[in-house]
Formats: C-alpha cells, structure tokens, sequence
C-alpha cells in the first residue's frame, strides 16, 4: 500500500460532464503536482463522449465511466484491501446532488478503516444561482474550493449561516485560465460570442443574438465574428440545451455571413485569436479577462439573476451590441477582477498555495476525521433520501438492494467498436429530453 507521504500521490476524479471533468482534473494537477490521475465518468445524462473530452483537453493515466455504486466499491476496497488502489486525494467534480450522495456513500464506505482519502471538491465556474443548496450539498467534504476570494466570503457566510462548520472552505482560482496575455489587435480583429447552452433559454432570446452576432458581422466585414459553441447537437454538458445555436443558424435569413462561423475546439485555443470576447454570462468571460482581452457582458436582454450577468455588476463589462457595433470596449475594474480571482497582474499561480498548503497537511496527518456531511437523516429527512436514492443509495448511504448487482459494463471507458451504437441511443434519449419532454410539458398547459 502507498506511503502517505509518497511524492506521487494518487488522485481519482470522479466527473459528470465534459468541463466538470476539466475543472477537475485541472484542479488536481493545481493543488498536487507530480501526480497519478484516474479519472472516473459517472455515467448518466450528461456523460461526455470521446469528442468532448479530446476538445476539453484535461489528461488522465487511466480513463473509465462508472457508475456511483461502483465507484463506491472501488473507493471501499482501496482503504480496506492492501492490494487494492488506495488514492490520497479524491476529487468530486459533480452537480452537488452527486456529491452529496457520494459523501454519504464515502462515509459508510470508509467506516471503521485507520485511513482514507482527502476529499475535495467545489464548482467548476461562476457561481450565480442555487447558492445555499448547491454550497450544502458539498458540505461534508474536507476541502470545498472556492475560486475567488469572493465566493470564500459568500461560502463562509452560507455555512455559519446553518451551524455547520465552515473550516473546509479554501479560496484559490478557477484552474484553467491562462494562456497568452493579449498584445492585439489580430488580423482579422476576431469578435468570439460564447454561446451558453441554456441562457437565454427561450428560442425568441437566442434568435435576438445569434442575429445580433450576425448584424456585427455584416455591419465590419473587415473582421471575423466566431460564435463559440459548447457541443454539438445531441451532446450534453453540464447544462441541456434544447435550442442548439446550430439549428438556429441553419434558418438564419440569408444564412451567415462569409465572415461569421459556428467554431467548436477549445477554449483557450479560440482565445489566442480573440480580440473582443462577447458573452451573456459565460465562465469565458473570466478567461478572457485573465489574459486582457477586452470582454463584453450583455446588457441587451436586462442585467438578470436568471441570465446570471448580474453576477458582473460593478466589473465594467457591461455593455450591449448597439454599443459594441459603435466601437465601445469596456474597462474592467481591477478591484472587481481581484476579488473574482481573475488574477491579471501576474499572481494566478500563487493562487493555488492555500488549497495545495491545505490538501498536503491532511494528506499526510495520521488519521482523518470521519466525513460529516450538514445534511443528515435528521437535519434533512424530507430531501436527503431523495438525492440519495437518484444515486442507488439507502438513506444510510448503502447500496438500494439490487442496484449493485445490476451488471456493469467492462473495458472502462467506452470502446470505439461501440461509439456509434452508445452514441445513437444516447442520441435519441437526448432527443427526448431536448423535444419530446418539453413539447408534453406544453400540451399539459394548454
């Protein structure tokens, strides 16, 4: 069995989404360099495929989908079996329901044994809605990342604001910004519009800027307007989308123009060509700024919670597309970007020296205390078995009788030999999540 104090520690993240995965893997290679990464895809809607990881770019030593329940018994078996992987740092990049269920399923697991993994988690970009559930539903981890010294203080708050320990709660930075600072002006001067895949959600606000993104590409046809796109149409991210700008651009009037293109790819590739990013309220936008690109939030449909522009008040990002097309750049401010983490003057590695600080002293102390999640079968009674049984777990946190002997598929990650077989009924699922189910949701109002 490794030494806790190994040089090369071994970290297992467990992901459920494409940029879930990244933010989780980056961030293990953040707090604990020098490492042995496996990385597991809970398996479910929102699983990405071979596609989306390639773009995402995050690497692993070893790559698989999983269910809970058997991620689970892997993680039971590495601290009760010598000859077993045992990890030293679990890292859980998942919706908080998921983390919260294998908080509880890590507990039970975990009981009795002289050892166990750090667990660690947090939110894979801004957070603007669902603070207080999200943030306690994380509860019970030994460290919750918080990437800004502003959601430190908004996290702490939450916390104490229940009773519950706010101990866990470490500031540091989102792991993937970087890249070149912006020396521009390009040729072509590239305009990118980073496309979200649920805000806006109604079809009327997203046809008003793709054909806005049109219009600036019509009205300077000396420059090149790129509309990012998240994923293609039957993939998920971590959010659905149900009016992909895809389609949308197919029945543009007109069509797009010669210097107006759908792009896919990474993000920080895109970026090394951007001269003005353009966003409603994309974790882009702090990219952008972290490498002085100038960024543009809209205004054009209201500054709103439900939009999550709201969260760049004060920022001087603000702006609308009548004011971009008039030449209008905004200025950030250089408190807000302090706060926010976006660390432009040159500090952002420096960022990581708490949570690396922090992982590193639980790692190597002795013995760790068992994990205590907020939510329990008392605080919660009504909630937390819910959550836990989406998950095939008891309100104990063991295994429903039955799901873990449901067969799981081999060979890790999914195979070539059966990608378009997996991708096609995962395809017509999708359809059925993005058209059918919303289409019944409207008859039923009628």
């Amino acid at each position: 069995m490794p030494s806790r104090t190994n040089s090369s520690p071994r970290v297992a993240v467990l992901a459920d989404s494409d940029t879930r995965w990244k933010w989780g893997a980056l961030t293990a290679y953040r707090i604990q360099p020098d490492i042995r990464l496996d990385g597991y895809l809970l398996r479910g809607r929102a699983t990405p495929t071979v596609r989306q990881l390639d773009e995402v770019g995050a690497r692993a030593d070893s790559l698989r989908e999983i269910r809970g329940v058997d991620f689970l018994a892997r993680m039971q078996e590495g601290v009760r079996s010598p000859d077993r992987t045992r990890y030293d740092v679990i890292v859980l990049a998942c919706v908080g329901g998921a983390v919260q269920a294998m908080l509880h399923g890590l507990a039970r697991a975990w009981r009795g044994a002289d050892t166990r993994p750090v667990v660690v988690t947090g939110y894979v970009g801004v957070v603007y809605e669902k603070l207080a559930d999200g943030l306690l539903l994380r509860h019970g981890a030994d460290v919750v990342l918080a990437n800004s010294r502003h959601d430190a203080d908004r996290f702490r708050e939450v916390y104490r604001g229940v009773g519950a320990d706010d101990g866990s709660v470490v500031e540091c930075a989102l792991p993937f910004l970087g890249g070149a600072r912006y020396t521009g002006p390009n040729s072509p001067y590239t305009v990118v519009f980073a496309a979200q895949p649920s805000v806006p959600e109604s079809r009327a606000d997203r046809t008003y800027l793709l054909r806005r993104a049109v219009e600036h590409a019509r009205r300077h046809p000396d420059r090149e307007v790129l509309i990012k796109l998240r994923s293609k149409p039957g993939e998920h991210t971590t959010h659905i989308e149900e009016l992909p700008y895809q389609k949308l651009a197919a029945k543009a009037p007109g069509g797009l123009p010669a210097n107006c293109r759908l792009v896919y790819g990474n993000m920080g590739e895109v970026l090394d060509r951007t001269d003005l990013m353009v966003t409603v309220s994309s974790t882009a936008a702090l990219e952008s700024l972290h490498r002085g690109i100038p960024t543009a939030v809209l205004t054009d449909l209201g500054v709103r919670e439900v939009l999550g522009n709201h969260h760049f008040l004060g920022s001087g990002c603000l702006a609308s597309w009548d004011e971009l097309d008039a030449g209008h750049r905004p200025e950030p401010d250089a408190d807000w970007l302090a706060r926010q983490g976006v660390a432009a003057d040159g500090n952002y590695e420096q960022a990581f020296d708490a949570a690396r600080a922090r992982v590193t002293a639980l790692r190597t102390a002795d013995r760790l205390p068992p994990l205590t999640p907020y939510y329990t079968a008392r605080t919660a009674p009504g909630y937390l078995p819910g959550i836990l049984a989406r998950h095939g777990l008891d309100p104990h946190g063991e295994p429903i009788a039955g799901h873990a002997d449901a067969p799981e598929e081999t060979g890790g990650l999914r195979r070539v030999a059966r990608e378009t077989v997996r991708e096609a009924a995962r395809g017509a699922y999708r359809h059925g999540v993005q058209r059918v189910a919303p289409a019944i949701r409207r008859w039923g109002q009628l």
